[in-house]
């Protein structure tokens, strides 16, 4: 039983261990690295993270190459506009679901904390800005997630949130864009607010093209 235990708590660490590289950007979009680079930088053994890499290519953030190692997903521009395609519909049904169900709380929190992101961005703020500026850009589209009430959606949602973190860490959130982003997050949290579900759709469709213009993805 102990070992068992142990397994898979190892197993969970190199998990985490995994994710975290990726979302940090200690992983880089397009790296190819070894198996014996991949046990050294996230210090977990072998068997472990055999079993992290196969969850990681499941989901579609790495590809596996057969007695090479891994390579981390490409931010392609198909690849960048499937994954916001994705998140645009689930936002939108997210959106949709929480407003047939009154389940609108937290919005002025979410408000505030936009409208202070945006005010900071617009007047240079502090050099860690970037980093703050995806964290309050997730907590509106974590809400929207949130809002779908199905674990199978959630779990689909969160898998693409990684390769999206993959994605934003291959290239700087701009000043420029991070005033753009909030304020057409503030009109999505004005929507809810309203309780106009149409509203709220086109708000997030109109930061899905934003967000690809600012991509150069056609």
């Amino acid at each position: 039983m102990n070992a068992t235990h142990d397994i898979r708590l190892l197993g969970d660490k190199a998990q985490h261990a995994l994710w975290t590289a990726l979302r940090s950007g200690q992983l880089r979009e397009g790296q190819f690295l070894s198996m014996s680079q991949l046990v050294e930088l996230l210090d977990c053994p072998i068997a472990a993270i055999r079993d992290a890499v196969k969850q990681g290519s499941a989901w579609g953030l790495l590809t596996t190459l057969p007695k090479r190692g891994v390579q981390v997903m490409e931010a392609r521009p198909e690849t960048i506009r499937e994954c916001l395609d994705f998140r645009m519909a689930l936002d939108q049904e997210g959106a949709r679901r929480r407003i047939a169900e009154g389940a609108v709380e937290g919005l002025a929190d979410l408000c505030q904390r936009h409208a202070a992101m945006r005010d900071a961005a617009r007047t240079g703020g502090a050099g860690d800005l970037p980093s703050k500026a995806i964290t309050v850009d997730l907590s509106l589209h974590d809400y929207l997630s949130e809002g779908l009430g199905n674990s199978l959606l959630t779990g689909a949602y969160a898998a693409n949130r990684m390769r999206i973190a993959i994605i934003q860490n291959s290239r700087p959130f701009l000043q420029d864009r991070i005033v753009s982003a909030m304020e057409e997050h503030l009109v999505v949290i004005d929507a809810l607010d309203r309780r106009d579900a149409g509203a709220a759709a086109e708000a997030i469709r109109v930061h899905f093209e934003q967000t690809l213009r600012w991509w150069g993805v056609p």
